[in-house]
């Protein structure tokens, strides 16, 4: 009786796996499903229209396509202004977002106020935040006007180099909150004995921030700036309601040209530059995880 009872046992187990294994592929198909029309069938339709000469009877073209696109300049320009808006931006946001984070994980008078301005970009629609900005930027604007008061010249913000700073500007107050939100999680995490422990020891803020703080914030960091990569590869939205589909060359980024290789009906080369910048963040991010393996290794 023993014998059958052991024996019956894992069966019961197995079965109960496949049944639980079924419902959640059963909750999982509508997300897949939507996943795959709006997503991923229409990227490889989009990946096989690169190597053809048409969308409609078409012939396999090879890498010509491709070819065609890196000799194009406006495509370099592009690659060259959105490439550098995320290497500069992106580390200014994680230093922006994690000394926000530091600084309202503390007990200060301005708490409460601080935590309700850096939800509200959030929340604000981004046409009403644009509006905003134009009226701020504009040769007439509010900031020029400030400026006017200390005897400093006007600039004309977007159609100058300084467009640069100002679409950096706006991408880092429109994001900086959800960042912020993400460390001041991680920060509730650490334990309080490891700085109590750490001050007896000695150790000094700037030792406790780098041998606590930012070991225990690795996988958060680690997201954020994944994040924050990915967001400053979509500010197109901000970069065309401010100046429009042919903007100052200094912010004419990977979308500016595929949207005009759209409206021109040039699918070949839009589905090419698409999957180019696909593999390009894709590269991008495979390296972070490598690094984010490497750094966790060598702290263990």
């Amino acid at each position: 009786m023993r014998k059958w009872v052991f024996l019956r046992t894992p069966f019961s187990w197995a079965r109960w796996i496949r049944r639980d294994a079924t419902a959640a592929w059963m909750f999982l198909a509508p997300s897949a499903a939507g996943f795959a029309v709006f997503y991923l069938i229409p990227f490889v339709m989009g990946l096989m229209y690169s190597f053809m000469s048409s969308t409609s009877g078409g012939q396999f073209t090879g890498l010509a396509n491709y070819r065609e696109l890196l000799s194009s300049e406006s495509f370099r320009k592009a690659a060259y202004n959105t490439f550098y808006f995320s290497a500069v931006s992106v580390p200014l946001m994680l230093a922006l977002s994690l000394g926000l984070a530091l600084l309202l994980n503390r007990q200060i008078y301005f708490r409460k106020w601080l935590r309700t301005s850096y939800v509200m970009p959030l929340v604000v629609p981004v046409a009403s935040v644009i509006i905003i900005w134009q009226m701020m930027f504009d040769w007439n604007g509010v900031v020029n006007y400030i400026l006017s008061w200390f005897g400093i010249q006007r600039v004309d913000w977007m159609k100058t180099d300084s467009a640069r700073n100002v679409i950096i500007a706006l991408y880092l107050w429109k994001n900086v909150g959800y960042n912020v939100i993400l460390f001041l999680a991680g920060l509730q995490q650490i334990p309080k004995d490891y700085y109590e422990t750490a001050q007896i020891e000695g150790a000094g803020r700037f030792r406790q921030f780098v041998g606590i703080t930012l070991v225990y914030l690795t996988t958060t960091t680690f997201f954020v700036v994944i994040m924050s990569i990915i967001n400053s590869f979509k500010v197109f939205r901000e970069t065309y309601l401010m100046a429009g589909d042919y903007p100052h060359d200094s912010i004419y980024m990977l979308q500016h040209y595929m949207n005009n290789m759209f409206v021109s009906l040039d699918i070949q080369k839009l589905t090419a530059a698409a999957a180019l910048m696909v593999c390009g963040i894709m590269a991008i991010v495979l390296g972070l995880f490598g690094l984010e393996r490497r750094y966790r290794n060598f702290m263990e």
